[in-house]
């Protein structure tokens, strides 16, 4: 058994803790339903399930900490996990950052739980993959995608009376379409807490269509270009941005809201009056976990808004060393737009580049968030409202403090999965002026 009902998880978790003979003991129980099926080449290469479960017991003897880590849960298999985190503690040295295990909390639910993606079967899996080989091979392109699923709950507890339990679902796709000479590439993602909005047959002509119209890409002088960002083409730029909102970097000087002379931005004005970020864990279509990961409460925040930056993250440490108040680091992150989409957006540009997506981010300066990387998988040059006609790919050198200073219109937002973030994101397209392509890449 891997989704523990809420009973089930509140009577292991209180027998661990009734074990240790630690000053303090937190425990953290998580199992998942995994599915997958991966094709490439237009035919299917795997496809299985992965059902699993671990406990996490922490625990401290005064500021000596301990861990360890079981997925065995009979009666000797607990003991043991918990006299391995105590032979652990009592070895390590004193932590000088500390923190006790925090008091019984309250959690708000949230609905991270969507039953029909929770009932995603081996057929619906293959009826995927066969959606997106089928017009490939009808069209000569070729098709590599992944589809994942998971169903999984997550349980914590401590010897102070804390308690919390929830069940979560999501699922993500990607697929690249080549043309079946390699010439042209097309992309298309999809990241759901609800299966039901997803469909692989429309998806996929997106790709498809990308694939067929790249084939015959023209070199473009690099420089600075009006670009059309779709939002999984920002989401890599931004979740890079993320790691700056952090309140001991930026109050210690490594963080590009730090302030000249000390301290940190909260307050200035930093970015473009149009944007606005927010994290709240019950959002709709973007909701998460309602505890983080030391199981504090998250609640809606205000990260910016119009421009103005509201919020940094305080660890538990930091915050009691600064005299503030430590709150759930956010679980998501929400960039407020319009309506419009990506299209409209094409529509209203004279002149400019249309990126489908951004790959291979790399840091440059985290003082100004200087950011590297490459467009792939379908770039386009617009002219008069209209794609006129594929582009090869560049490498860019540009900051997204920059890019959100630079925004001449913002679209509506969509749900984007970023491999680097450990946010479940909504972003918009973004049409950006001035951004710099240093560059030519050659790949597709």
């Amino acid at each position: 058994m891997t989704i523990y009902t809420e009973q089930d998880a509140k009577t292991l978790l209180q027998k661990v803790i009734k074990l240790s003979k630690a000053d303090e003991c937190t425990a953290t129980i998580e199992g998942s339903i995994n599915g997958n099926i991966r094709f490439a080449r237009n035919s299917v290469s795997t496809s299985g399930i992965i059902s699993n479960a671990e406990l996490a017991v922490q625990v401290a003897f005064g500021k000596r900490v301990g861990i360890a880590t079981i997925n065995e849960f009979d009666d000797a298999s607990l003991l043991r996990v918990v006299q391995r985190a105590e032979e652990l503690a009592r070895l390590a040295p004193e932590n000088p950052e500390f923190m006790p295990a925090i008091a019984k909390q309250t959690y708000k639910p949230t609905d991270t739980f969507v039953a029909s993606t929770a009932a995603i079967t081996p057929d619906y899996r293959a009826q995927v993959a066969a959606d997106c080989i089928a017009p490939c091979k009808a069209n000569k392109l070729v098709a590599a995608g992944f589809l994942s699923d998971a169903h999984r709950f997550s349980a914590i507890a401590n010897s102070k009376g804390n308690f919390g339990y929830q069940q979560s679902t999501a699922a993500d796709f990607t697929c690249t379409v080549r043309t079946d000479d390699g010439r042209g590439s097309g992309w298309v993602a999809r990241n759901v807490a609800d299966i039901r909005d997803f469909s692989a047959k429309s998806d996929i002509q997106i790709a498809m269509d990308k694939a067929s119209r790249s084939a015959e890409a023209k070199a473009l002088e690099p420089g600075k270009y009006t670009v059309i960002m779709e939002p999984a083409a920002s989401a890599g730029l931004i979740s890079f941005m993320m790691f700056g909102f952090d309140a001991r970097r930026a109050d210690e000087g490594r963080s590009f809201l730090t302030k000249k002379g000390g301290g940190n931005k909260v307050g200035e004005k930093v970015f473009d009056e149009r944007v606005t970020l927010y994290a709240d864990p019950a959002a709709p279509g973007a909701a998460v976990m309602p505890w983080d990961e030391d199981g504090l409460p998250r609640e809606r925040t205000s990260i910016v808004n119009k421009g103005v930056v509201d919020y940094l993250a305080y660890s538990r440490y930091w915050a009691k060393k600064q005299g503030k108040k430590a709150v759930g680091q956010p679980g998501n992150l929400i960039m407020v737009g319009g309506d419009k989409s990506t299209m409209d957006l094409v529509k209203s540009t004279k002149k400019g580049v249309l990126v489908t997506r951004t790959w291979y981010i790399r840091m440059v300066d985290p003082q100004t968030v200087l950011l590297t990387g490459l467009t792939r998988d379908g770039t386009f040059y617009i002219e008069n409202g209209e794609i006129k006609y594929p582009i090869k790919n560049f490498r860019f050198n540009e900051s997204p403090v920059i890019m959100l200073n630079n925004v001449d219109e913002i679209g509506k937002p969509e749900r984007v999965a970023d491999d680097e973030s450990p946010f479940v994101m909504m972003i918009p397209p973004m049409k950006i002026r001035e951004f710099t392509f240093t560059s030519l890449s050659d790949a597709v």
